[in-house]
């Protein structure tokens, strides 16, 4: 919980929600603040004061979809060197997982960046494929990296994804039923404030930003409320130590250069119009997609379904807790997730089930 003197600062700011008297419902899409709101007790506390806190799809892992995987293992099984994040190991697929697959002889690696693969395609000769996921937060070094023109046996699996534009198709589905957002820290130190402006302007949506301490989020929410009292919709700002309106311009033209928008399709969610990054067509030596068709040709002869019973897209698109799935605790833990929000450290089940299992 909090140390002393956040706890008194934390309690003057819950108590002045509580004064704004309202009932209200608010998403957030990082999930590193879901981590902030259940390891503190923020989550219960704010249901306390009249604000419920829905999560959203802010796990850059969990929204990797299992065909992603599948085109992954396809090209392990194939004999490549694969160099990922730590948390895509376990994401279980149809046909198993990375661990598997490096259990069975495959070549897997755990890098920090995507700069650690290349240093690695530069001492072996085999083929190595950066598995890239993540948003706007990692979107930047895939660009940069691609922009220095790195060895012949480099290449990238582009599974980037950016946050604005599907918050657009969030808000609109009119499933969730939420009165605001609470913007991702992280995204938005490239992105910028204004990047969300239009979600407010059209669809009167209120939001503010909020880094990931917990009398950020608090702070965040406190915005939150009071736009909501007040009949407002615009875009606080309660981490200017670190966003700015305009964001990264050096990180925006880097992804701008190397990158087009595409349409692609999020676990939970069906295909959302622009939210992709591809690589560009002079870039296309780097892309293991376009490398190695006859690897994932087969891959793309089937559609791909959640696990069983598995519920990580309900929990994605803030329709579910993860309590509430029938799995949660019981045939899905950490050491045996059936789904990737389970997984990842981002993931909402993995949170649910490190803070709070019942």
């Amino acid at each position: 919980m909090f140390e002393f003197r956040d706890k008194e600062m934390a309690t003057k700011i819950l108590s002045k929600i509580e004064d704004l008297k309202q009932d209200i419902r608010i998403m957030h899409v990082c999930g590193t603040h879901q981590d902030t709101l259940v390891k503190h007790g923020l989550i219960d506390m704010l249901v306390d004061v009249g604000v419920e806190v829905r999560q959203g799809p802010g796990c850059p892992v969990c929204v990797t979809t299992p065909q992603e995987i599948e085109e992954t293992l396809a090209l392990a099984r194939a004999g490549k060197t694969i160099a990922i994040f730590g948390d895509m190991l376990k994401v279980p697929s149809d046909s198993g997982s990375l661990l598997k697959a490096k259990g069975e002889g495959a070549d897997v690696r755990i890098v920090y960046g995507i700069n650690e693969a290349v240093e690695l395609a530069e001492k072996i000769d085999n083929e190595v494929i950066f598995i890239a996921v993540g948003f706007e937060t990692t979107a930047p070094a895939t660009a940069s990296i691609l922009l220095t023109k790195p060895p012949n046996n480099f290449s990238a699996l582009c599974c980037h994804r950016t946050i604005p534009e599907a918050l657009r198709i969030l808000v609109t589905s009119g499933k969730v039923g939420v009165q605001g957002l609470l913007e991702p820290g992280h995204v938005s130190v490239i992105t910028g404030s204004n990047m969300y402006d239009f979600l407010s302007r059209d669809y009167n949506i209120p939001q503010a930003i909020a880094g990931f301490e917990p009398l950020d989020v608090l702070m965040g929410v406190f915005m939150l409320a009071k736009q909501i009292k007040n009949g407002e919709a615009k875009v606080d700002n309660a981490y200017t130590r670190a966003v700015t309106p305009e964001g990264n311009l050096k990180a925006q033209a880097v992804m701008a250069t190397v990158f087009d928008a595409c349409d692609v399709k999020w676990r939970g969610f069906p295909v959302l119009p622009g939210t992709g990054l591809k690589l560009k067509p002079e870039y296309a030596k780097w892309d293991a997609r376009l490398k190695f068709p006859e690897v994932l040709a087969p891959v793309y002869t089937r559609e791909y379904e959640e696990p069983p019973g598995c519920k990580c897209g309900d929990v994605l698109r803030g329709e579910m807790d993860p309590q509430d799935c029938p799995l949660f605790g019981k045939v899905c833990n950490p050491a045996n997730p059936v789904g990737p929000c389970m997984v990842s450290f981002e993931g909402g089940c993995a949170i649910e089930y490190k803070y709070r299992r019942t």
